[in-house]
């Protein structure tokens, strides 16, 4: 048979294919953080044993993202159910709905919802509730920051939904709400099944058979606008760099009901107590920028074998407590960060060893992991040491600062590189941007220079 050509694509059907691909690509771009590459959170289906009519599972929710996190008002889980399947009962979560379940006359199911939405259970609650890694609240925590508190689970017991492996249909549809968008899961699909080891560890006992279900973060899906920004200061320079007008919206039309406040509200209101956690609507301090989040960087001191840098973080949003916050650097000399004061630190090498620019910064629990709403506590500071290596310090170029910032995972606004507090260059700057020292070499030199003349 004669090979021919493909037809040529008309041209309506050339900028279908071009938006196509353009939509394929920012999808796919848009989801992937260059610095967590391998971050998801993975759900792992394991049915544990069968029932009259189902089985027994339990789901659990790993959280493998380095800095990203859930925080109150917690996470909520869904799916839809590939049959007739119904929920009869649960430990360590509960479902938003019970739904219709009018055709069961003996016993109620916990839930007949066809697409049914899980949250977890409230710490304290009886421990006949409860399962191992259950019963937070919602709040998962990010892998470096508490590997610990990064796991969730709950045990379910499914009905009518085949007692064999052929018969049971996997779940399809997952969405994971934190409690906003943001999240895009994949479908599930079958692994190995799980093994677990005894408390003695001398015995290994395993799933009937499991199921795995990827879930990853996209910003743009959680915000249509940035949540953080940066503004930038140091001690050469007396310029301060805001963050850029309008880099999270515009106070002419932010869309707030009640737009932004220029003074603390006597109440805030807090979050939702209902069952399933509801987003909080941010009640913004009135800015140029009108972003939840403000970080500082100042340039603070310069010795012989050092410089010290004081890091801000400020909450302008009247409606949050930010619990479990975190914050990423990008900077060229975190390689050689000496001492962190009143932050926890872990350098994170997103592209291996070979470079170490990337680090990330906490509270410590108990004192400064938690970033109270605006006003007069509403922010936390840190100071950071670092050594100089004398082959690429450099106070010239903006040098000096981030070259990325997220707060909370999420990308902060940076200042045009044009804008960054500059090196003084006149020949007798003013003492306000110098070290004394440097003052009186000047006059010295105009000194010297008055005799020479006369």
């Amino acid at each position: 048979m004669a090979w021919h050509p493909p037809a040529p694509i008309a041209a309506g059907g050339q900028t279908l294919v071009l938006l196509l691909a353009l939509c394929t690509f920012v999808s796919i771009s848009d989801a992937y953080d260059p610095l967590d590459p391998d971050g998801n959170i993975t759900i792992k289906w394991d049915v544990m044993s069968w029932t009259g009519d189902g089985y027994v599972a339990v789901v659990t929710m790993y959280n493998y993202q380095k800095y990203r996190h859930i925080q109150t008002p917690g996470w909520m889980m869904g799916w839809s159910w590939a049959q007739k399947e119904v929920i009869w009962s649960m430990l360590g979560g509960q479902a938003t709905l019970q739904g219709d379940c009018s055709k069961f006359h003996a016993a109620i199911p916990h839930s007949c919802m066809r697409s049914p939405t899980i949250v977890d259970l409230m710490p304290g609650v009886p421990y006949n509730q409860q399962i191992t890694n259950c019963c937070k609240g919602g709040v998962l925590n990010s892998w470096v920051q508490d590997p610990m508190s990064s796991v969730a689970a709950f045990q379910v017991i499914v009905g009518q939904a085949g007692t064999s492996n052929i018969t049971v249909k996997l779940p399809k549809n997952f969405t994971l709400m934190t409690p906003g968008p943001g999240y895009t899961c994949g479908p599930a699909y079958r692994v190995p099944s799980t093994r677990f080891k005894t408390p003695d560890g001398r015995r290994t006992t395993q799933a009937v058979m499991t199921w795995n279900v990827v879930c990853t973060y996209s910003q743009f899906l959680a915000s249509k606008a940035p949540t953080c920004c940066v503004s930038l200061s140091s001690f050469y320079n007396e310029t301060i760099v805001p963050c850029p007008t309008c880099a999270c919206a515009c106070q002419s039309n932010f869309s707030s009901s009640q737009g932004c406040l220029r003074e603390a509200p006597a109440s805030t209101g807090g979050s939702s107590t209902g069952l399933a956690p509801q987003p909080v609507a941010p009640l913004l301090h009135c800015t140029q920028d009108m972003c939840p989040i403000r970080i500082h960087w100042h340039v603070k001191q310069n010795y012989k074998s050092y410089w010290r840098v004081k890091v801000t973080i400020s909450n302008r949003n009247y409606a949050m407590n930010y619990s479990q916050w975190n914050l990423v650097l990008q900077h060229p000399n975190l390689n050689n960060l000496t001492e962190v004061f009143s932050f926890s630190y872990e350098g994170l090498a997103p592209y291996g060893n070979a470079i170490n620019n990337t680090g990330m910064f906490w509270g410590i629990k108990y004192f400064n992991d938690l970033l109270y709403q605006a006003g007069p506590f509403g922010n936390v500071q840190s100071e950071m040491l670092f050594e100089k290596d004398a082959a690429t310090f450099s106070f010239g170029e903006g040098w000096a600062f981030p070259h990325k910032v997220y707060f909370n995972g999420d990308n902060c606004v940076m200042p045009p590189p044009n804008a960054y507090p500059s090196l003084p260059n006149k020949a007798c700057p003013s003492a306000r941007h110098v070290r004394p020292f440097l003052r009186h070499a000047c006059l010295l030199l105009l000194f010297s220079i008055l005799l020479v003349l006369l």
